[in-house]
Parts: C-alpha cells; sequence; structure tokens
C-alpha cells in the first residue's frame, strides 16, 4: 500500500514530470505501434501472395489417361502437396476466358484449342518456401509426358526474399524501438530520483532498506508504461482510421497484439525502472 500510494503521489507532485516520462515512452511506443501495423499489413499481404503459389506441369499431345492419374496418384501422396487436379484443354480455355474477359474477341475466333492440358500442384500451407516448390517442380517434371513445368521462379524467388527482409526488420528495428523506450523511461526515473534525493536520504536515515525505496519507483514505471501503451494503442488506432478512410484500406492488426502490447508495456516499464533505480540509487548519498 505504501508503494501504490507514493507512486500515485509522485504523479500529484510532479505531473509534468511524470507525465512528460508516460508521453515519451507512448511515443516511443507509438512508433513501435506504427511498425506493428505495418508488419502485419505486409505479412496479410505476403499470406495471401503465398497462398497462390502453386506448380502447373503443362502435358505433351497424346499422353495417355491411365499415365495422367497414375501421376496424379504419386502427387498426391507427396506430403507437401495438398491438391492435384487434372486440367483439360478445354477447361483451361475455359478458365482463360473467365480470367482474361477482354480478350473474349480472340478467344471467341479461334478455331483450334492452342492450351495445353496440365496438372495443378497445390501445396500444403508450412510448405511452401522456396526450396520445397523447387522439389515438387523437379518431381512433376520428371515424368516423360510432360512438356514443361511453371511456377514462376522470379516472382517466387522475390516473395521469399521480401520474407526474410521483412523478418529481419521486425526483429532489429523492434528491438532498437524497445531500447530507446528503455533510455526513455530510466532518463525519466533518474530525474525523479534525484528530484527527491533529499526524502531517499532521510529513509536510508531511518533504516530503510534499497528495496523498500524502490518499490515506489518501479510502481511508478509500470504506471507510466501502462499509460505510454494506452496512449500507443489510441494513437495507432488513430492512424489506421485515417489510413483506412483517406488512403486506402488496411488491416488492423490482431487484439492479442493489442494485450500483448499492453502487457509489455508494464513489465517493460517495471524491468526498466527496476534496473535504473537499482543503478541511480546508488549515486544519491
Amino acid at each position: 500500500m505504501y508503494a501504490a500510494r507514493e507512486a500515485f503521489a509522485a504523479f500529484r507532485r510532479a505531473p509534468v514530470l511524470t507525465g512528460l516520462a508516460a508521453g515519451m515512452v507512448g511515443l516511443a511506443l507509438f512508433v513501435l505501434g506504427l511498425f506493428g501495423l505495418v508488419t502485419h499489413n505486409l505479412q496479410t499481404t505476403l499470406d495471401t501472395i503465398e497462398e497462390r503459389v502453386e506448380v502447373i506441369a503443362y502435358l505433351r499431345e497424346g499422353a495417355s489417361t491411365g499415365e495422367v492419374d497414375a501421376a496424379l496418384e504419386e502427387l498426391r501422396a507427396i506430403p507437401e502437396v495438398r491438391t492435384a487436379v487434372y486440367v483439360s484443354k478445354a477447361q483451361a480455355l475455359e478458365n482463360a476466358r473467365a480470367e482474361l474477359p477482354e480478350f473474349e474477341d480472340v478467344f471467341s475466333d479461334i478455331e483450334v484449342n492452342p492450351l495445353p492440358a496440365s496438372l495443378e500442384l497445390e501445396l500444403e500451407e508450412g510448405y511452401r518456401s522456396e526450396e520445397t516448390v523447387e522439389m515438387v517442380s523437379q518431381l512433376a517434371g520428371a515424368y516423360p509426358f510432360v512438356e514443361d513445368v511453371a511456377y514462376g521462379r522470379e516472382w517466387v524467388e522475390k516473395l521469399f526474399s521480401l520474407r526474410r527482409i521483412a523478418g529481419v526488420a521486425a526483429g532489429v528495428l523492434g528491438a532498437a524501438f524497445a531500447a530507446v523506450a528503455a533510455l526513455i523511461i530510466g532518463t525519466a526515473l533518474r530525474i525523479a530520483i534525484f528530484a527527491r534525493r533529499e526524502e531517499i536520504y532521510v529513509m536510508r536515515l531511518v533504516g530503510a532498506k534499497d528495496g523498500f525505496i524502490r518499490r515506489p519507483f518501479v510502481l511508478e514505471g509500470a504506471i507510466a508504461g501502462a499509460l505510454g501503451a494506452a496512449a500507443a494503442v489510441g494513437l495507432t488506432w488513430a492512424t489506421y482510421r485515417a489510413v483506412s478512410s483517406l488512403i486506402f484500406e488496411i488491416e488492423w492488426i490482431p487484439t492479442t497484439w493489442i494485450a500483448a502490447g499492453l502487457g509489455i508495456g508494464v513489465v517493460f516499464g517495471m524491468l526498466a525502472s527496476s534496473l535504473a533505480v537499482r543503478r541511480h540509487l546508488r549515486e544519491v548519498v
């Protein structure tokens, strides 16, 4: 109860200082929230594109039904393959007409169907890596009645390169923003400790232990972290609404991310303040 009273009293005694500390933490976490918003939407976009990754094996003219059925059975047995379907020449032309309505006049004048039959292979979720796509492509291309295999090598390579870059950027920038937030909390608490150094000195004279002295500051850091995290969520939401309304539609970050952010803000504030107090109490005589 003493720690709680002192922590809230610190906000009343120096509202500008504590408000500034919470605001600076909120600003740092807001930047992190914006990065999370961008990362989530980039990840969603990459996932949507990745769902379209498939291997298409184009068949030679004259491929027998028995050969095709045997190949489909073998390909479906591969653990990485979710579905394997046969697309006839007529179905391929029908699909082209549906997907390219602007070329309807061209398709209507065709006397001989130029599109080949094919085997379309969709991969299991979690197995759509560049190496897996290449492996399945080689297996499908090994059949003698397969003329060519396509999966968009260039854009698949770019897709997974973007995913790797996004993962590295998320880790590096996330760690950098976390370090900035820790420095902000530590600096704010350093100011608060030295503003109350006489009070701390008196408490030590009457026998107060460092743990007893630290507790209000640690709780103060937790409150600052919670307030900053809540402010960051509000600012991130406002940014999300502005972008969705004025520029283009984007997705809001998952609720679990918000809950985790609020919890991390509290825990992070406690840890940062604990380290700062432990260090700076030594400087108070």
